[in-house]
């Protein structure tokens, strides 16, 4: 289910704009964003830059984009 939103316009702007360098459409942005946020905010001692690539990875695992490790021979 959805709901309408009224956001600023510059908000959606900024959303639109960082979403195209990502390959995401404005509300995948917005909530691409809201996850970050609500991430970092319940969990202030965990770093920015693991919770960008835990939420990457996740996505990675649900868009089937994975493949196993192969472990190299010394």
């Amino acid at each position: 289910m959805t709901t309408a939103v009224r956001l600023p316009v510059e908000m959606i702007e900024d959303a639109r704009k960082n979403g195209e360098l990502h390959c995401r459409s404005t509300p995948k942005q917005i909530e691409y964003w809201y996850r970050l946020g609500k991430i970092a905010e319940e969990n202030p001692d965990i770093s920015m830059d693991f919770i960008k690539n835990s939420i990457e990875g996740l996505d990675a695992i649900k868009n089937g984009d994975t493949e196993p490790f192969k472990f190299r021979n010394p």
